[in-house]
């Protein structure tokens, strides 16, 4: 007669608002306000089953962030568009 073997361990279940916390991070730099979203709702759902997710914070703050910095730079490139010269002649004239 032979010996049963053990059954395998059950697979570990994944955390809660993982997935999310991933899509609210990609979507943090192309759509934050959904990445926001996102986000919040994968941090919710890992408080609610007792765990950290790093990730879902990472997601909030740059969804607040991006847009900030995004919109410096687009206001510095256009404030150093917004003026040219040109010289004819020996003569100067602003655009």
């Amino acid at each position: 007669m032979s010996t049963p073997e053990a059954a395998p361990a059950p697979a570990a279940a994944p955390a809660p608002g993982k997935g999310l916390s991933i899509a609210g991070v990609i979507f943090a730099f192309l759509i934050p306000l959904l990445g926001l979203i996102l986000s919040i709702v994968a941090l919710v759902q890992s408080k609610n089953a007792g765990q950290k997710n790093g990730l879902a914070i990472a997601g909030i703050i740059i969804s607040i962030v991006w847009p900030i910095v995004m919109g410096i730079v687009f206001a510095a490139l256009a404030s150093s568009f917004g003026t040219c010269t040109v010289t004819v002649n020996g003569v100067t004239t602003a655009c």
